[in-house]
């Protein structure tokens, strides 16, 4: 059977030019870049700066010193959340987030809460975007750190994080952002969002599993982090062990070409997303497009179908590679917290599938998909 593959934001196959990009360094370059006593060694710590510079100019940061390579996007927010919390010399005891953030803040920030900290988890509107004011609102003078995500990973909802911080900032107040869902579907500018932390993920942009970064901004007085683990003082000592060169260099990869190819990527398969959805709201009475009302990401549509469950439509659908909600929660088959916190009544969040377009998918494709959804929600109607 041919399946569609409708799951990119889950994760994306790697660019053959990315793996192009890699393949010296496991094997010619293979040297590790902390030996710097010798030519190879030399060689791959160049390798390594270049790959970090790169990643730098890819999200417009001052310097590549602004750049600290992880394994992904679930570290840097670890890394960014309980680093400021566990900072010496941190100031106040409040944490703010939105109810429909990733699992890789929000379970972090609980965790927090059992050392102490106050959480406050504010709410979203129908279409999933938080309030500025809310935000504003809810800062106090023991505020410590705002996080918000660039865009939702189930609905593609972008937040206004560039006015959230604005606000922020001039209260005294740190902000991080989880972009891991950003590049190669929309511009992620730290300068522009004005964010202090931001935290990026290869594989959800055409690079390899595993790699990551966490961008941390250059400022005075200088922002503070704790490492999460201690050994050898790699990434200036805030994540030591010996660094993925491979990984980095694809993270760079990836990243540079979803910078060269944004406007050509978004138009083309925000076109596709478009398409797709209007056939099914011509063709399925009552079907409801979870975010259509704010600002989304090009590649993703989150569509909910009364009277249909949500299991049942993903078991009659073997062809198709789509997802009801986020990956990282597949394994609880519960209602996807994102569409309840967004006032969906359970039963149709439950019946709510998330397709993520990427930039390999075709017309045929979207055609035979958008097909497949119609006949089989009517069928479960009947």
């Amino acid at each position: 059977m041919d399946v569609i593959y409708l799951d990119f934001n889950a994760t994306t196959p790697c660019d053959p030019r990315v793996v192009e990009a890699m393949l010296p360094f496991f094997s010619v370059g293979f040297a590790n870049p902390a030996s710097r006593q010798h030519g190879p060694g030399r060689a791959a710590f160049m390798a390594l700066e270049n790959a970090r510079k790169t990643v730098a100019q890819s999200i417009g940061a001052r310097s590549a010193t602004e750049i600290i390579f992880t394994s992904g996007a679930t570290e840097s927010n670890n890394l960014a959340l309980t680093g400021v919390a566990n900072a010496p010399g941190t100031r106040g005891r409040h944490l703010i987030t939105q109810a429909t953030e990733h699992p890789a803040v929000l379970e972090v920030l609980e965790h927090l809460k059992t050392q102490g900290w106050d959480l406050t988890i504010l709410g979203v509107d129908r279409d999933g975007l938080i309030d500025p004011e809310a935000v504003v609102g809810a800062i106090r003078p023991d505020t410590t750190l705002i996080s918000l995500m660039l865009a939702n990973n189930e609905t593609g909802v972008i937040q206004p994080v560039a006015e959230i911080a604005e606000a922020a900032h001039s209260r005294g107040v740190i902000v991080h952002c989880d972009a891991a869902q950003g590049p190669g579907k929309i511009e992620v500018n730290v300068g522009k969002l004005g964010v202090d932390l931001l935290s990026l993920s290869g594989h959800k942009c055409y690079g390899p599993k595993g790699s990551g970064a966490l961008f941390i901004r250059r400022k005075t007085p200088p922002l503070k982090l704790q490492a999460l683990q201690h050994g050898g003082g790699h990434e200036q000592g805030l994540r030591s062990g010996t660094p993925n060169l491979p990984a980095a260099v694809g993270l760079a990869s990836a990243l540079q070409l979803a910078a060269d190819h944004l406007n050509r990527t978004v138009a083309d398969v925000g076109a596709l997303r478009d398409a797709f959805e209007r056939g099914l709201v011509d063709s399925i009475p009552g079907v409801v497009i979870n975010g259509a009302g704010a600002p989304r990401l090009p590649n993703t549509s989150n569509i909910a179908f009364p009277g249909v469950d949500g299991e049942a439509l993903m078991a009659s659908l073997p062809d198709l590679a789509v997802s009801s909600g986020s990956a990282c929660a597949s394994v609880h088959p519960e209602p996807s917290r994102v569409l309840l916190a967004m006032g969906l009544p359970k039963k149709l969040a439950s019946g709510a599938l998330r397709i993520s377009l990427g930039k390999s998918t075709t017309i045929e494709e979207i055609q035979r998909a958008a097909q497949r959804i119609v006949e089989e929600v009517q069928r479960l109607r009947k």
